[in-house]
């Protein structure tokens, strides 16, 4: 639809449809909900003179900025950005897993080439309002299932809670605990299965009280593996779903005079700079971040240039990194 339909449909104003449609914020909240309504049910194209004034950014949007993991994500998105001379601006949700009211009108105002959110979401709402206006969006490491018109980005989850579980397993470990992270992250439950589907495969029953589920924190990996340590039956090995909760393991078993690996093997999961120069350096899971929000950071100047993208969910591999925090069991 044109703007002068949209105002038509919307009984406002055609300058009041232009406010809404460039991120303004002077539009009272009922007139842009019925105007984002008009624009959701029958569609709206930037007018071509538009979609070449785009700004020549990138909105990277993190759930959470968590030390090496973000910096991991924004040098791959960085490598894109300098190729196709590009900025990269970064927002951060607090922990929330979509932006709150005000997000998208501000990223609209800024009329970026295209939006990477980062352990994230949108709302339908937000989606629609930048599918709207042309404004490309690529999830990456995607916190839930990521709606089916969103592209997105991640790695082989399921993949590698199999590899690490199965290491252990084969190191002779059969009191294997697990500390995941929250229910409704999409890679936390595949991890969870690939543990499973090991334990399984190897006739080891999975006994519910190893399974711990985190909030991939350093606190979760301490506090989890303490209980897990007091058990009557305590576990010899220990899997956490990233190298945090992993690094609370470490910290645990300190406590309690263990050492790792004679009395606790440990495997983390993201294999992040600091994994190699812990005491002892840690076996992990490599996730390959970098090259996952380059793929991101790519499928947007792909997106930006009209080009279909080949397959809108892409799956980059994990690899089992065998450093020194595991070892047969006692």
């Amino acid at each position: 639809m044109t703007s002068a339909e949209i105002a038509r449909q919307a009984g406002v104003s055609l300058s009041t449809v232009s406010k809404v449609v460039n991120g303004r914020a002077d539009v009272g909240a009922e007139t842009r909900a019925r105007i984002e309504d008009v624009i959701r049910r029958h569609g709206y194209r930037w007018q071509k003179q538009r979609v070449t004034g785009r700004a020549a950014l990138l909105e990277l949007v993190f759930r959470q900025v968590r030390d090496a993991y973000a910096i991991q994500i924004i040098n791959g998105v960085q490598q894109v950005a300098r190729d196709n001379h590009l900025a990269v601006v970064l927002s951060e949700l607090h922990g929330r897993h979509t932006p709150g009211r005000g997000w998208v009108e501000d990223v609209l105002a800024r009329r970026p080439t295209g939006v990477i959110a980062v352990f994230a979401g949108l709302t339908d709402a937000q989606s629609a309002q930048l599918r709207g206006r042309d404004v490309p969006f690529v999830l990456v490491d995607p916190g839930g299932e990521p709606a089916h018109a969103a592209p997105s980005v991640g790695a082989t989850n399921w993949n590698g809670g199999l590899a690490a579980t199965r290491h252990l397993l084969e190191l002779g470990h059969r009191r294997i605990a697990v500390v995941t992270g929250p229910a409704h992250s999409l890679a936390a439950r595949a991890r969870l299965d690939g543990y499973r589907t090991a334990m399984e495969t190897a006739g080891v029953p999975v006994d519910p009280v190893l399974v711990r589920v985190g909030n991939f924190r350093h606190e979760d990996g301490l506090t989890h593996t303490r209980a897990l340590l007091r058990l009557p039956d305590p576990p010899t090995a220990v899997f956490a779903c990233n190298d945090a909760q992993a690094q609370g393991a470490y910290l645990a078993a300190a406590e309690a005079g263990l050492r790792i690996p004679a009395d606790l093997s440990v495997v983390g999961f993201d294999d992040l700079p600091p994994a190699r120069w812990t005491v002892p350096p840690l076996t992990t899971v490599r996730q390959p971040l970098t090259e996952m929000a380059a793929t991101a950071a790519t499928m947007i100047v792909t997106l930006s240039q009209g080009t279909p993208l080949p397959q809108h969910r892409v799956e980059l591999a994990t690899e089992l990194v065998v450093r020194n925090s595991t070892a047969p069991p006692r």
